[in-house]
């Protein structure tokens, strides 16, 4: 029976690509102390792709797959018994329907954004399969600014929404994001927000770290600090270590050893 659910942000939490490798062996050693200790099923909730974190997976040296990914900060897959990634379909087909309802009906609102954009910035506008709209900016301080103004041009579109990391946003619908998506999966294995465990860094993780998906919310010490913040504000673990040191720092505050290395009841 699993008790506990995990979800961990890649690049900038676990993954430091100045590091060798990325993520540490003693993460993977938590994980496993956890699974054995307090029935544990952890998971990647990232930005990245689902063929990118594959990638990641091989740069990273995973020893063992993780028990679920969210990708695109939307779609979720479970691996099968051979390793092999399958979609939550039923999940994933209806965030697509709706993504898609929603950038046809968004449509002028959109174009003029990207006016808005192209006439006051110098950030890129980015459109491709699977991703109908995105920005780049050029710096963070710009992207700032970007987001300033796409609060109140939005307003009138409340299922539009975006997920920004640094200088990378992404627009989407603002019910499928790292937050529900971690609420599905939680859903999944019959578990609710109580127990489950989220850690990021960035501006995309903040749905993810809000209780009503994760009642144990934790950021590294390299988090931006709108995530500090938030962490904070709801009572949450803020590390003093960095990247992945700092995530295994805060599996220790959350999930302390068991006395005896049996599962908790």
């Amino acid at each position: 029976m699993v008790a506990a659910v995990l979800s961990f942000d890649f690049d900038g939490t676990l993954h430091d690509p100045s590091e060798k490798p990325p993520v540490p062996v003693g993460f993977f050693e938590r994980i496993e102390r956890l699974r054995h200790e307090h029935a544990v099923v952890w998971g990647i909730n990232t930005g990245r792709s689902m063929p990118q974190m594959m990638e990641g997976f091989l740069e990273s040296r995973f020893p063992f797959l993780p028990d679920f990914v969210v990708a695109r900060e939307r779609e979720i897959y479970f691996p099968n018994a051979f390793g092999r990634w399958l979609p939550h379909e039923g999940w994933n087909q209806r965030c697509e329907k709706e993504i898609h309802r929603l950038f046809k009906r968004a449509k002028k609102l959109l174009e003029a954004i990207r006016r808005e954009v192209g006439e006051h910035t110098g950030a890129q506008w980015i459109e491709m399969q699977g991703e109908p709209a995105g920005i780049i900016s050029r710096t963070e301080e710009e992207m700032e600014w970007i987001v300033a103004r796409l609060e109140p041009m939005v307003a009138g579109e409340p299922d539009l929404s975006w997920q920004r990391n640094s200088i990378y946003l992404r627009f989407g619908h603002r019910g499928y994001q790292k937050g529900s998506s971690l609420s599905e999966v939680a859903r999944h294995y019959s578990l609710g927000a109580s127990r489950c465990f989220a850690v990021g860094d960035s501006h995309n993780d903040l749905e993810m770290l809000d209780p009503a998906h994760a009642a144990m919310a934790a950021c590294p010490a390299n988090a931006v600090g709108a995530v500090r913040e938030k962490v904070l504000a709801n009572g949450g673990y803020v590390a003093a270590g960095v990247h992945a040191y700092g995530v295994i720092e805060a599996l220790g505050h959350y999930f302390p050893p068991v006395a005896g290395g049996g599962v908790m009841g």
